[in-house]
């Protein structure tokens, strides 16, 4: 027979043996590992890594800070050349008249002159590839009438694009006081240039262009460093320093990086695949609604009906470091003054990711109903219901 001792002597090793298992064996959460700083480049003046979908800046220093862009201001150039042909008043197979304006101007090249047959689409290949001045003149020459006209035109597609840091005072980038621009301002150029006319890329990707008998090869040396760049623009004055606008598309996802003020072709081009690897490796994107998804609602006891619900009228994809998708906070943040009626597709408010309190992206949520203003019987079950 077991002694009573004995048997509660077993009961309280049991007792801990268990105890000790359980912590023994308890799953111990993997700690979230923090996401590396931005590279410091400090021999660039200013810089930006935007993810080409997203439209995020996943990071920056001194992006708004206005610089000279030297042939940078090329890309306003190729653009207004696109919405042209885009709005049928220009054609690429079209021949241009070379003015002596053109044919004279300094600078890089394609070498075109007056009575040699060259069209829109050489002209935009001179431009992008060779980074020709007299390219420029040509191209602004034949949209607006003239170079004064163009700059206008550039100077207000500026505004109307968002480009708040930016003012155009010729069309080619050559040294001007009043010409300038920041590295933000290029990058969200730059995405809307490829979103709208990506058939810039089958341009810029080129290593170089022969016109004339004569070949270039591309400003662009991140081309021929690093397979998955495609584009965009360089720029070189002493004011502006070496500036690259670069674009590049791994696993289907782009990246836009922007340097501006570096100290060669070399240094900007290190930093420009700098930021890049940074990008691909400790970022990702993240589709999480779609179009015409509901993502919250309005509850108002003046609305019929009382629940609206709200959603958003795009895809919605959220680019977040690798690890910390869970972490990532939605809310919808509903305009407080909103009155009946209130008409379907009408903005209330926006859709705001943030993670570790910073704000990531944010996106306009629209009612997906009609609501009308509630009439008093309405509104009073509307307050019983509430109590209930």
């Amino acid at each position: 027979m077991i002694s009573r001792p004995s048997l509660m002597s077993n009961v309280f090793l049991v007792f801990f043996g268990l105890l000790f298992a359980s912590t023994a064996f308890a799953v111990v959460p993997t700690p979230r590992l923090p996401t590396p700083p931005a590279p410091a480049l400090p021999s660039i003046v200013s810089y930006v890594l935007m993810d080409y979908d997203t439209g995020q800046i996943i990071a920056a220093k001194s992006e708004n800070l206005r610089r000279a862009p030297a042939s940078l201001t090329k890309l306003m150039t190729a653009y207004l050349t696109y919405q042209a042909i885009h709005n049928g008043t220009l054609n690429t197979n079209e021949n241009i008249q070379i003015s002596k304006t053109a044919w004279k101007t300094g600078g890089s090249s394609m070498f075109i002159q007056p009575g040699l047959a060259v069209n829109v689409d050489q002209l935009l290949h001179g431009l992008l590839i060779d980074s020709g001045n007299d390219a420029a003149v040509a191209l602004a020459e034949t949209v607006a009438g003239s170079q004064s006209g163009f700059v206008t035109l550039m100077n207000e597609t500026a505004a109307q694009l968002g480009l708040h840091n930016t003012h155009y005072n010729n069309v080619d980038g050559l040294p001007d006081d009043n010409l300038y621009t920041t590295a933000l301002d290029v990058a969200r150029l730059s995405q809307t240039l490829i979103q709208q006319y990506p058939q810039v890329i089958q341009i810029t990707q080129q290593k170089s262009y022969t016109y004339n008998k004569i070949t270039q090869r591309s400003w662009n040396p991140v081309l021929f460093r690093d397979p998955s760049v495609d584009g965009l623009k360089t720029g070189l004055t002493d004011a502006s320093g070496y500036c690259i606008d670069a674009t590049a598309q791994r696993n289907g996802r782009r990246l836009i990086a922007v340097v501006m003020g570096g100290p060669n072709w070399s240094g900007s081009t290190n930093a420009v695949e700098a930021l890049l690897d940074y990008g691909y490796r400790f970022f990702v994107n993240h589709p999480i609604y779609q179009s015409g998804q509901q993502v919250g609602k309005i509850t108002r006891n003046e609305f019929s009906p009382m629940h609206i619900p709200v959603g958003v009228t795009q895809n919605v994809t959220v680019t977040v470091p690798k690890g910390h998708f869970s972490d990532l906070q939605r809310v919808v943040e509903l305009n407080p003054n909103l009155q009946a009626p209130l008409k379907k597709g009408t903005v209330v408010g926006a859709l705001v990711f943030r993670l570790d309190g910073k704000t990531l992206k944010t996106v306009p949520v629209v009612s997906m109903v009609s609501a009308e203003k509630a009439g008093w019987l309405s509104r009073m079950f509307h307050k019983i219901g509430d109590a209930l």
